[in-house]
């Protein structure tokens, strides 16, 4: 009789345990569909734990500790960075009105009867002002481009766009003594995209390749629709190479250069659903523009 009743004893413990086990199994997948869901969601409200199990519970509360954390941290930063984005709009368009009034006084100067000497330091005005009023637009259009403007989908020619951004350029690259290698696929590559955004990303890698690349661009795109980038930069170490999309990172800094261009295009990218990344091998500059689902 007793081993039967040690037998019942242990059977009704197993059950026990494996019950207790799957509630906590299921609590632990509660806790993290939670947590990811926090994680991606802009959310005041705590995770929740469907168990009286302390150790599930203890985990919960260390969690929301930090998500509160977290949360606190996200809200200063976009806080900075709204206040950021309204200084430098701000301040452009500050410096709009004083560098049209200087242009305008160097071009009444540059009509005027000057010597060569004169005319020179005339010269050097107006092209150190077209040289800031450049820069200043950049600011600009900066703060329009990230202050998260909707997006506006069409169906996109993805070599039509990129052929387009290279002919826009080509002045530039030619005065640079660049010259272009194109391996494009013979057909349309056809996507559903912001437009604007596509065409922004492509002429500020283009413009970079231009201000500061050297030698031959090779630039090739897959039917997938990956587009590569690749020209010489002996100079160029890989420290650079992973600070190249930092806001206001110049690699040159004698350049005159808000080094926003490559900035602003990973953040397009990064809302079109693609990744912009740069790497350098063997002397050369590679940057890529791959789609995140491809």
């Amino acid at each position: 009789m007793l081993p039967w009743i040690l037998c019942g004893v242990l059977s009704v413990l197993a059950a026990v345990l494996l019950w207790r086990d799957r509630l906590a199994a299921r609590s632990a997948d509660a806790i993290a569909a939670q947590l990811t869901e926090k994680l991606t969601g802009d959310t005041n409200t705590p995770i929740a734990v469907p168990t009286r199990d302390r150790r599930l519970r203890a985990l919960a509360s260390a969690l929301n500790r930090e998500l509160r954390t977290l949360r606190a941290l996200r809200h200063r930063y976009e806080l900075g960075d709204r206040e950021l984005m309204e200084a430098i709009a701000n301040v452009s368009h500050d410096l709009r009105t004083p560098l049209t009034a200087i242009s305008g006084y160097a071009q009444l100067l540059e009509r005027g009867a000057l010597t060569e000497e004169q005319r020179g330091y005339v010269e050097q005005i107006l092209s150190r002002a077209r040289a800031m009023s450049e820069l200043t637009e950049e600011l600009l259009r900066s703060t329009v481009l990230l202050s998260g403007t909707p997006e506006v989908k069409t169906r996109v020619d993805l070599r039509a766009q990129l052929e387009e951004s290279l002919a826009g350029a080509y002045t530039r690259l030619r005065d640079r003594g660049m010259t272009v290698r194109a391996d494009l696929p013979e057909g349309p590559v056809m996507r559903e995209l912001d437009a604007a955004a596509l065409r922004r990303v492509l002429d500020n890698i283009v413009s970079n390749a231009a201000l500061h690349g050297e030698g031959e661009l090779h630039v090739t795109l897959t039917t997938a629709g990956t587009f590569t980038f690749r020209n010489p930069a002996p100079s160029l170490t890989k420290t650079d190479a992973a600070r190249l999309f930092d806001r206001f990172y110049t690699v040159d800094p004698a350049r005159r250069t808000t080094g926003l261009g490559l900035s602003i295009a990973r953040t397009l990218s990064q809302r079109l659903g693609a990744a912009l990344t740069a790497t350098v091998e063997d002397g050369e500059l590679e940057i890529r523009l791959t789609w995140e689902e491809a």
